[in-house]
């Protein structure tokens, strides 16, 4: 069988599909590599042999580029390989480019790859957007319980708890991260604050900062007020720059209960709320806390994306 015809017309046919059905071209792509990769390896003889020697590879690759043009690199055959095997059995999800997946091909624990292909379903992600959240290894950045109900073992998890630890903030002021102050820390948090909200997840909207609130005549404030559409619920959000304290999670329950009986509607849920610290103590939480409120610490770098 001439393996090398049969790959080339797949590509030629992928490549009139997406000239005369722009709509359908991202599937075409998909399928057309796929159909490349499973190709590949019955040339090499099977996935066995395709794991040893790419010189088959690096000759059509060759081949292709003088008669198709750029596109058909050596890296690029490889990752239509490892694409089939990958997706061997499996449907295409439309929600995924091509670029996405060379994204996530280059990734190596199964795992990680599921977690990324199931929030940028969900979450409709960009290329640029899944790039960011790779590159700041957030799916490391995830407590080892989460990944494990996160491989589809029947436990439930809550969208909290896919929130990474530590949160990266961006240092846009150069600041001495040792003696830094709460009210330059929300500073630099509101100043980016379309990187803190794509850190927690799915549905977190802005309400606002140094919230106000009155109890009799005393006002008090709260550092960030956040609602989540998926919980239907408001997030209360303090900032500490130290370790975790038990007076913290009493501050972030009278608060809490304070939304709850003068804001919330009849019809939304009780407000959950975070502790963003810098130093964590999962004894003050388990002692003085309830399930509603999670603590997370922070990592102020240079640069979170760049």
């Amino acid at each position: 069988m001439n393996y090398y015809n049969k790959i080339k017309n797949v590509l030629v046919d992928n490549e009139l599909t997406k000239k005369a059905k722009d709509y359908s071209k991202n599937i075409s792509d998909l399928n057309s590599y796929y159909e490349v990769g499973k190709l590949l390896i019955a040339a090499q003889g099977g996935e066995e042999r395709a794991k040893y020697g790419d010189s088959l590879i690096k000759k059509y690759s060759r081949k292709l580029t003088v008669e198709l043009g750029r596109g058909y690199s050596t890296r690029s055959l490889k990752l239509m390989r490892k694409f089939y095997l990958f997706q061997k059995g499996q449907s295409v999800i439309a929600q995924l480019t091509w670029t996405h997946y060379t994204i996530l091909l280059s990734l190596k624990d199964i795992n990680e790859i599921n977690y990324y292909i199931k929030i940028t379903e969900e979450q409709n992600l960009s290329v640029r957007a899944l790039r960011e959240k790779v590159k700041t290894k957030e799916y490391n950045r995830l407590s080892d319980i989460t990944k494990t109900k996160l491989k589809g073992n029947g436990d439930k998890y809550d969208l909290i708890e896919l929130i990474p630890n530590p949160i990266l903030i961006e240092n846009i002021y150069n600041i001495d991260e040792e003696n830094i102050k709460e009210n330059y820390l929300k500073k630099i948090i509101i100043e980016k604050l379309d990187l803190f909200l794509r850190q927690l997840g799915k549905g977190f909207m802005y309400v606002g900062n140094e919230y106000q609130i009155k109890l009799n005549n005393r006002y008090y404030y709260i550092d960030i007020l956040l609602y989540n559409i998926e919980f239907n619920c408001y997030i209360v959000v303090e900032l500490k720059v130290n370790e975790l304290k038990k007076e913290d999670v009493g501050q972030i329950k009278f608060y809490m209960k304070y939304i709850d009986k003068n804001i919330k509607k009849i019809n939304q849920d009780n407000t959950i709320g975070i502790i963003l610290c810098k130093k964590d103590n999962k004894l003050v939480l388990e002692y003085t806390s309830d399930e509603r409120i999670y603590s997370r610490t922070y990592l102020i770098k240079k640069e979170v994306y760049n």
